[in-house]
């Protein structure tokens, strides 16, 4: 990446301190490859139960998954059967007794007890609480890979560099779960691009248009779940939980595009809207989420990203990214996450007759692609700590959330340094206490509302 905005964010970041204890943990070095890494599961909805599977796959260190935690027993209950069941030719790949199985806002510690230093922690719990379980894995001394996004605001974009630095001194490595970028075709690609084969890039664009997807929306609280419980449960709905749909969902096409322009966006400008928000039974959705964005980002040398986002049913869906260059064009993404159909043009309509070149091994998963590398980096004690680019990805994933939300140009200093912490009270949160929105007397969320609240994306009345 260009060294400019990554050195003034982390300048920025210069005297915010994050408390890690004051336990003595030796440093630790890449395993031998005859031993076998342990790893325990935080978070154990789709995408942790897909991140612990891609580990057990990994064919260059023997790992072995030893304790899971949760803060819902189901949840927990149902990514062990299904990670049983994928592994039942491999059972030794999976030993999680009752005793290794947590439940609870506690669980990740006792998860992490199950450990040995050197062993892998996987996060993937709504990302509110990354920073609390990553100061943890640095007490213990374990290896981390966390999924994206890392963050939603600016305070936790400082505490997570903080913690990444702590991290770097103990010599853990750290992997984020932006998977696109260790895709064989991309880094091809890449190369291209760089080498000049589309000439200089002149402007981008990128599209993730789908259904309703997850918990992006949600209809007002059952009376028998809690706040807390139910805020979690619909993380996608909530900024303070989850970023929203736009930082859960668009962060691949912002980063996998800056990526190919080797820099990221400094400033944004968006648009978004709330349209019909009722479900199928006439249910009203009460989420914080729009139901489009369109943003422009501008990167430092003024060539543009344009980025549309959409949940809506009934519409065409997209989920691609193209790079516009003064001799070409490139698919950076056709398909979705797929490498298939990663390829390069002569012209700016990607005319298959104007092609010059297609990626010929779609068959490898940038899921499992990324696992090798975190392990590798690991046996082999290889410098690895993606923390850093990953808090700049989510960052720049925020800046233009907040334009849209707030109806302003929002340039990355703003966003880093925006005072709005979205769940300042993450490690002392439990089931019952009040969650970090609360719902007014007509069980609505507060929501944004461009041009009124221009400084901050919502603002919880008195």
């Amino acid at each position: 990446m260009t060294d400019l905005p990554r050195r003034d964010f982390i300048r920025s970041a210069a005297g915010t301190t994050a408390a890690v204890g004051a336990m003595a943990v030796p440093k630790v070095y890449g395993q031998a490859t005859n031993d076998t890494l342990q790893v325990a599961l935080i978070g154990c909805g789709g995408r942790g139960t897909g991140a612990a599977s891609n580990a057990l796959r990994v064919d260059n260190g023997p790992t072995k998954l030893v304790a899971m935690a949760d803060v819902f027993e189901n949840r927990l209950e149902i990514s062990l059967s299904a990670l049983n069941n994928e592994f039942r030719e491999t059972p030794d790949k999976v030993d999680v007794p009752k005793d290794r199985r947590h439940v609870g806002f506690d669980a990740y510690e006792k998860a992490l007890d199950a450990l040995n230093p050197g062993d892998i922690a996987v996060f993937a719990t709504p990302l509110a609480f990354r920073w609390v379980h990553f100061q943890k894995a640095i007490e213990k001394g374990l290896h981390v890979f966390m999924e994206k996004p890392l963050i939603a605001d600016g305070p936790s974009a400082k505490r997570m560099l903080e913690l990444s630095k702590k991290a770097d001194e103990k010599n853990l490595k750290c992997a984020v779960g932006l998977m696109i970028r260790h895709c064989r075709g991309r880094q091809q690609l890449h190369q291209r691009i760089q080498d000049g084969e589309i000439g200089d890039i002149i402007a981008m664009r990128a599209y993730r248009m789908q259904g309703v997807i997850g918990s992006c929306f949600s209809t007002k609280k059952p009376e028998h779940k809690s706040e807390v419980e139910w805020q979690i449960e619909r993380f996608h709905s909530f900024l303070w939980a989850s970023g929203g749909s736009f930082s859960d969902f668009y962060i691949h096409q912002i980063d996998e595009t800056s990526w190919m322009k080797n820099a990221f966006p400094i400033k944004a400008h968006a648009v978004g809207g709330r349209h019909y928000r009722h479900n199928e039974d006439g249910e009203l959705y009460v989420d914080q989420n729009f139901d489009t964005y369109s943003v422009e980002y501008t990167y430092p040398d003024g060539t543009k990203l344009f980025f549309d986002g959409r949940n809506m049913l009934g519409c065409q869906n997209e989920m691609s990214s193209v790079v516009h260059g003064t001799k070409g064009s490139a698919f950076v993404s056709k398909f979705g996450h797929s490498p298939r159909g990663v390829s390069s043009y002569k012209d700016q309509e990607q005319n298959r007759r104007q092609r010059i070149w297609e990626y010929d091994t779609p068959k490898l998963s940038p899921y499992d692609l990324e696992w090798e590398d975190f392990v590798d980096a690991i046996v082999n004690d290889k410098p690895y700590n993606e923390v850093p680019r990953g808090v700049e990805a989510s960052l720049v994933t925020s800046m233009g959330r907040m334009a849209a939300h707030t109806g302003q140009e929002i340039t990355i200093e703003q966003m880093r340094e925006c005072p709005q912490m979205f769940a300042p009270d993450a490690d002392k949160m439990t089931m019952d206490g009040p969650a970090p929105v609360m719902p007014d007397a007509d069980g609505l969320y507060p929501i944004p509302k461009p041009g009124i609240n221009k400084k901050f994306e919502y603002v919880i009345e008195a």
